[in-house]
């Protein structure tokens, strides 16, 4: 007859679960206060950045990105990252969803075993190399032969860069969302007579929103953060004039400007040209933040659960 004793297990065994949930409980807590931490360290920086330029708010819109003159137009950086960001979207969505769709509902369980793992694989190829890919061959052979920009180097050829670097991780992250979508719900379509694509776009895909808007968020905000194609495609070095919303224009993200205002500031340290750093990056904290906040609250929203 079982006891609670027994129930309870082995001194030894409760001993072991309670250091793994102490080690468990002190790995969360390290997490928050590292996000703090974080949070405390860029708050402080942009505070100190607001007192260099005396709280002038209007220093903050300018004719152009130039902090090594103190002329820091937000509008340049914000500009920039929306474009490349935009223009990234539109070439990793259709191209990781597509991909998706063929692995989840189409390719055969052979298939998908080769495949997936490459695209995962893929996901972790350094930017620099892909950088260096759309210097020779995207932006000279595609960007401009068809558009004709007045710069080879602009926001257009970054974007495009940087949607090869988010297409895996859209791709992978969206197979696993169609994935989860049992499989009786494809069975009762075919029982009602619709056909392989109806269930995909009808059934499919709606019962696999919520995972498919997260996928969208995670990829919106690797290509904001995304630094190397950004700084080396883009067509500023550091700093430049507004040059509008045309893609086909040369831009300056916000990660693209911290780290050119990054190097060589050993003599610009605890100035405004190096606090600024601090400003920008909590800016871009705070898009990325909002843009999971909407996100969680959208998926929320729309989650179904089987």
């Amino acid at each position: 007859m079982l006891t609670v004793g027994d129930l309870q297990g082995s001194r030894k065994q409760r001993h072991r679960e309670r250091a793994m949930r102490v080690v468990f409980q002190s790995a969360a807590v390290t997490t928050i206060v590292v996000s703090l931490l974080i949070v405390f360290v860029l708050a402080r920086g942009a505070i100190n950045f607001l007192g260099e330029i005396d709280w002038d708010l209007a220093k903050l819109v300018d004719s152009g990105w130039f902090p090594r003159r103190e002329r820091f137009d937000v509008r340049t950086i914000v500009t920039g990252s929306v474009v490349m960001g935009a223009v990234s979207m539109l070439v990793a969505v259709p191209f990781g969803l597509g991909t998706a769709i063929y692995l989840s509902e189409y390719a055969r369980p052979r298939v998908r075993q080769i495949v997936k793992p490459i695209i995962e694989v893929l996901a972790g190829v350094p930017s620099v190399i892909v950088g260096y890919f759309v210097i020779r061959f995207v932006a000279p052979e595609i960007v401009s032969p068809i558009f004709n920009p007045s710069n080879e180097r602009n926001m257009l050829a970054a974007g495009l860069g940087i949607g090869v670097l988010v297409i895996p991780i859209m791709a992978s992250i969206s197979e696993d969302a169609l994935r989860s979508v049992p499989h009786s719900l494809r069975e009762a379509s075919y029982g009602v007579g619709a056909r392989k694509f109806a269930t995909v776009t009808r059934v499919v895909i709606p019962a696999a929103v919520s995972g498919l808007v997260a996928a969208f968020i995670i990829a919106v905000s690797r290509a904001i953060g995304e630094t190397m194609v950004a700084t080396m495609v883009g067509g500023f070095d550091g700093a430049g004039q507004f040059s509008g919303y045309a893609p086909t224009n040369p831009g300056l993200s916000m990660t693209a400007a911290m780290t050119n205002a990054a190097g060589g500031t050993d003599q610009d340290v605890g100035g405004a040209s190096f606090e600024v750093l601090y400003f920008v990056g909590i800016l871009l904290f705070l898009i990325t933040l909002g843009l999971n906040v909407l996100g969680s609250r959208f998926v929320s929203r729309v989650r179904q659960q089987y």
